[in-house]
Formats: structure tokens, sequence, C-alpha cells
């Protein structure tokens, strides 16, 4: 069984925040300018959730959700970040309908215009839809920012290794395999 974990995923605060609540298992991702080939991949598994705030903007959320961030300047980083939970991505979807993207709002936290924004951008691309089943750290784990951790890209491993002994999962299984399942149905039926 694993303990310890280094690897990290970064997204959006507020997006982390929502998956620590069990609001939502789902994101969305097409890949940083930092990528390979500028494509996602998925390089981890199981994954810490490394938030980030760059990039935030309260006009991309849904209502429930703009109100709760605040912006930030291009490169700014807080000196600490704040390590709650890690996940492990249970399935992967790569969507190349927008009718799947369009009727999957009701499980995640973006505004349908940003949204479709994404899916449009690269459109010789799939986006990918993650679900994403986290756990939360018993307790937070606050790590010092390095310049390693910065840039637009997916995927980096942090200089801590941060235990998952004891952490526990926001939804249960049986909750949140059903929410896959109502997911898979939409994508498939597309």
């Amino acid at each position: 069984m694993l303990t310890n974990l280094q690897d990290a995923l970064k997204e959006w605060d507020i997006a982390v925040k929502a998956l620590e609540k069990g609001n939502t298992i789902l994101l969305l991702r097409k890949g940083g300018i930092k990528e390979v080939s500028g494509q996602f991949k998925v390089h981890h598994n199981p994954i810490l959730l490394y938030p980030t705030y760059e990039h935030q903007k309260p006009h991309l959320l849904k209502s429930a959700y703009a109100n709760l961030v605040t912006t930030v300047s291009s490169g700014w980083h807080p000196e600490t970040i704040t390590i709650n939970s890690w996940a492990e991505i249970t399935t992967i979807f790569q969507v190349k309908k927008l009718l799947a993207i369009k009727q999957l709002y009701p499980y995640h936290i973006w505004t349908e215009n940003f949204v479709e924004e994404r899916f449009n951008w690269k459109n010789n691309q799939p986006l990918f839809v993650l679900l994403l089943r986290v756990f939360l750290l018993p307790e937070s784990v606050v790590i010092p920012y390095h310049p390693i951790y910065g840039g637009c890209r997916s995927w980096i491993q942090l200089n801590d290794n941060i235990s998952l002994v004891k952490s526990y999962p926001v939804i249960s299984e049986q909750n949140y395999y059903k929410t896959v399942e109502e997911i898979k149905k939409i994508i498939i039926s597309s």
C-alpha cells in the first residue's frame, strides 16, 4: 500500500477546494504551455493536489465559486503551499464532442463559456476529462514554494515526501462510483 507521495498535479486552488469538499470529482485539461508537445498526458497516478492561484478568474467560474477567488498578478505565488489532499485518477476520457462537454455542466465548477473556450482551444486535440477520487490528509502539510514548482505545466515533483498515512476519502466509494457512472453515460451517449 502506498504510504507517501512526491508527484503532484497543479490545479487552481478553487478547483482543489471543490474536490476536497466533494463538490466535484471532475477536472478538465488540455495541457499547459510547458507540456511535452503542448498536450496533456497523465504522467503520475496517484497524485498530490497542488493548489495554484495565477490563472484563477472569477468570471470563469460558476457564481457559487466566483466570489471565493481573489485574483493575483501574473507570476505571483505564495511563499508556502498547503497540501491537504491526494487523489487517484480513476477514469480518463478524451472528449471530442462539445455536446458531451456541455452536458457535464452540473458536474464541474466552471462557466459554460469557459468550458467551451477550453474545448475549442487547440481544437485538433481532445479535452481530457479526469475523474478523481480524493483523499484528505489527516493534517495539512505546509511546504516552502520553490521556483521549480512554477510555470504552466501540469505535473511537478515536490522536494518534500508527503505521508498519506491515515488519509481518508472525501466521498464514499459507493457514491463516488455512482457519479462516475453518471458521467460515463453522458460521455458515451453524446
